[in-house]
């Protein structure tokens, strides 16, 4: 982990690090014992299933585009200059339904597994082993909905 002042560039990642996540890219900006911050791209029909961090607070200041954050069955909509806060123990999912690519800021904290997490799952297409790696790096994904 890093814990050095300075700059880290736009178009700059630590340690060139740059991960496919569900479908997102995600660059690891800043990361240290404290604080996980990440650059993040979804694309338009993209999403984060439902999950809990139990043991870290997370929040996503949007950039561009607009995010649908949900916490059980309320629906937050967010846009450009907008923060969404996530804390701990409560289930949230991040769905780009807005027809256009979202780009955004994470951030978590303690930064904990995640960024682990992130470079173990980068390229995992399987549903089944994503949840299953997350479990390992303290991330707990919900089942889906049951289907009629």
């Amino acid at each position: 982990m890093s814990n050095e002042q300075g700059v880290t560039r736009a178009a700059d990642a630590l340690g060139g690090a740059s991960w496919n996540v569900v479908g997102h890219t995600y660059t690891p900006k800043l990361h240290t014992d404290n604080v996980f911050v990440w650059h993040a791209v979804i694309p338009a029909g993209t999403f984060v299933p439902p999950h809990i961090h139990p043991t870290q607070d997370e929040w996503i200041t949007v950039l561009d585009g607009a995010l649908e954050i949900e916490f059980g069955p309320d629906r937050h909509q967010a846009g450009a200059g907008d923060t969404v806060r996530m804390p701990k123990g409560i289930a949230h999912g991040i769905f780009n339904r807005s027809g256009a690519t979202a780009t955004c800021v994470f951030g978590v904290a303690p930064s904990r597994k995640l960024f682990d997490l992130f470079a173990a799952l980068d390229g995992v297409t399987d549903p089944a082993e994503l949840v299953r790696i997350s479990a390992l790096h303290e991330v707990d994904f919900l089942p889906p909905p049951e289907t009629a």
